[in-house]
């Protein structure tokens, strides 16, 4: 079952494979032995592509169910020492990663000392079961297709270096920020420049500056921002080093812009596993102590 499940999740054969850690001829047995065993075709195989039959994907929401049914079985044998266990598969962003994630992950293991982490970083939207993913970390919109817990907010403020304010000088009002240059962020949702929302008192206004570059990665557009090349709308726990230092100054203080969501999301049709679980609430309770992430952290159901 976990073998024919893995191949329809990744929808290759040599994919299931690698994620099961398991020879290729091992698992296509395994399937052709599982078919024999029920009498009925699971899976159409080509050259090129792999599908489930009717018969391969109602058999297939079984098998989700029951494993979920015998691995909540085997967790609940070491609840008792809250001790679950196997890989727990994470994607996340770069600096979600690197500024809360990573400075903490020595409690998480001596807290889940049972458990492996595969942490990948992607920030564009996946496909969570082809990509053998358990859990994401996104910053902004929801994914409607997954279920989702806002675990911490983005707090974002608008920077400039001095060397580009030498040259254009310093905005302080919207007039004088239309006369600027932006560094503009790519959605990876849409692929289209994000603009930027303002916010004073009762006033808001939606602003989209024009740019000489524009960039759908955090660390990138941090980079164009700290050389110089226009305002940038960034998190404050990424320029709070460069203000420090010198190299940003925060620009439009007297106005405020939206806070980003930061949610943690997983498939519908999964069960919560003990191991998601855990993650989760611990992701949620660092996040609520980061003085630039903290949002208050909700526990996930039992």
């Amino acid at each position: 079952m976990q073998a024919f499940t893995r191949v329809v999740d990744v929808g290759s054969f040599a994919r299931a494979a690698e994620s099961l850690d398991l020879p290729k001829a091992t698992l296509t047995r395994l399937i052709q032995n599982l078919e024999t065993h029920l009498g009925v075709k699971l899976l159409h195989r080509t050259t090129r592509r792999i599908s489930v039959t009717t018969d391969g994907a109602a058999y297939y929401e079984r098998c989700v169910r029951i494993l979920a049914d015998v691995e909540e079985a085997e967790q609940s044998l070491t609840r008792h020492n809250n001790s679950p266990r196997g890989t727990l598969a994470v994607d996340t962003t770069s600096g979600l990663a690197q500024l809360v994630l990573m400075p903490q992950l020595h409690d998480f293991f001596n807290a889940y000392p049972e458990l492996k982490l595969e942490l990948t970083i992607n920030g564009k939207p996946i496909d969570l079961l082809k990509e053998g993913v358990d859990v994401v970390l996104r910053v902004g919109a929801l994914d409607e297709a997954m279920v989702a817990r806002r675990i911490g907010q983005v707090k974002l403020a608008f920077y400039a270096s001095p060397i580009y304010l030498r040259r254009f000088g310093t905005p302080h009002d919207l007039t004088e920020l239309s006369q600027h240059k932006a560094i503009n962020f790519l959605s990876n949702r849409t692929g289209r420049e994000t603009p930027w929302t303002l916010i004073r008192g009762g006033e808001s206004t939606e602003v989209l500056l024009p740019s000489v570059i524009s960039t759908n990665d955090a660390d990138v557009y941090l980079g164009c921002a700290v050389e110089g090349h226009g305002i940038a709308r960034i998190s404050r726990a990424m320029a709070e080093p460069y203000i420090h230092s010198g190299r940003l100054v925060e620009v439009m203080t007297d106005w405020q812009t939206d806070e980003l969501p930061i949610s943690a999301m997983y498939p519908q049709n999964r069960h919560l596993s003990a191991k998601v679980r855990v993650f989760v609430n611990w992701a949620a309770e660092i996040f609520s102590r980061h003085p630039h992430f903290g949002a208050a952290p909700q526990q996930l159901a039992a």
